[in-house]
C-alpha cells in the first residue's frame, strides 16, 4: 500500500480518529433515544451487529494468513477480541450476561487504549490503522449505544461476571504468554508506549493493581444505575 509513515500518538491522525469517535458516540445516542421502544431500535441495533461483524472479521482472518500472521499479534487473544465478539451479540440479542461484558469492557478498557493506543502500526490509511481503530471505536460505539441509546442498564450481577470473564480470560492468556513469549492483554509486561500502567508498579504487582483498580472502577460506574433503579421501584412513603 506504499509508505504511510508510523502512528504517532496526538498526532493528526490520533485526533481525527477520536474526533470521529465522539462524534459517532453522539449520533448513535440520539438514534437510539429516537428509535428507543420501537421495533426499529432493534431492526438497528441488528445492523449494527451485522456492520461489526462484516468489518472485523476479514479484518481478523487477514491477519492469519501467511503473509501476515505474527504470532505476537495475530491471534485472537486480546480482550479487545473477545469485546467485539460480545458486542456482536450484545447488539443482536441483548441478553444481559452479554450487555454486562460489553459495558464494562467498552466504556472503560477499550477508551484506554483509544486514549494511550500501544500500537506501532504504519499511519492512516494502512489496514492495520483501520483494523486497529475500527476494532475500538466500533466497541466503543456499541456500550455507548446500548447504555446511553437503547437504555441497557447494567446490575451488580452483571458486574460479578464480567469480572469473572475477565479473571478467566487473563487465566487463559498469562500462560499462553509466559509459554510462547507473546504479551496478549499486556499480562507479561507493560506496553513499551507510555501508558497507565506505568504508574502500577513492576510485573507482576501491577497486574493486581491494575485488577484492584478495574474492580473499584466498573463499582463505581455501576452504583449510579443501581441506585437510579432502586429509586425508581421503591414504594411511594404515605403522605
Amino acid at each position: 500500500m506504499g509508505d504511510t509513515g508510523v502512528f504517532v500518538p496526538y498526532g493528526a491522525t490520533h485526533w481525527a480518529a477520536l474526533t470521529v469517535g465522539v462524534l459517532g458516540a453522539v449520533a448513535l445516542v440520539a438514534l437510539g433515544r429516537r428509535l428507543r421502544g420501537t421495533p426499529a431500535e432493534l431492526r438497528v441495533s441488528r445492523a449494527f451487529a451485522v456492520v461489526v461483524v462484516v468489518l472485523l472479521v476479514p479484518l481478523q482472518l487477514r491477519l492469519l494468513t501467511p503473509q501476515t500472521f505474527d504470532v505476537h499479534i495475530s491471534l485472537p487473544l486480546q480482550l479487545s477480541d473477545l469485546s467485539w465478539v460480545t458486542a456482536t451479540v450484545a447488539l443482536w440479542t441483548r441478553r444481559w450476561w452479554a450487555c454486562a461484558p460489553l459495558y464494562y469492557w467498552g466504556l472503560t478498557l477499550t477508551p484506554q487504549a483509544l486514549l494511550t493506543p500501544a500500537t506501532d502500526s504504519p499511519d492512516f490509511p494502512h489496514v492495520a490503522f483501520l483494523h486497529f481503530w475500527a476494532l475500538h471505536l466500533l466497541v466503543t460505539w456499541a456500550a455507548v449505544y446500548l447504555t446511553w441509546g437503547a437504555g441497557v442498564r447494567p446490575t451488580w450481577r452483571g458486574m460479578g461476571v464480567t469480572l469473572a470473564a475477565t479473571i478467566a480470560w487473563a487465566a487463559v492468556v498469562l500462560p499462553f504468554n509466559l509459554a510462547a513469549g507473546t504479551n496478549y492483554g499486556f499480562l507479561a509486561h507493560k506496553p513499551t508506549n507510555a501508558s497507565a500502567l506505568d504508574l502500577l508498579g513492576p510485573w507482576p504487582v501491577y497486574l493486581v493493581v491494575e485488577f484492584v483498580l478495574v474492580a473499584v472502577g466498573w463499582a463505581v460506574i455501576t452504583w449510579p444505575w443501581s441506585r437510579r433503579r432502586a429509586s425508581l421501584i421503591s414504594p411511594t412513603a404515605p403522605g
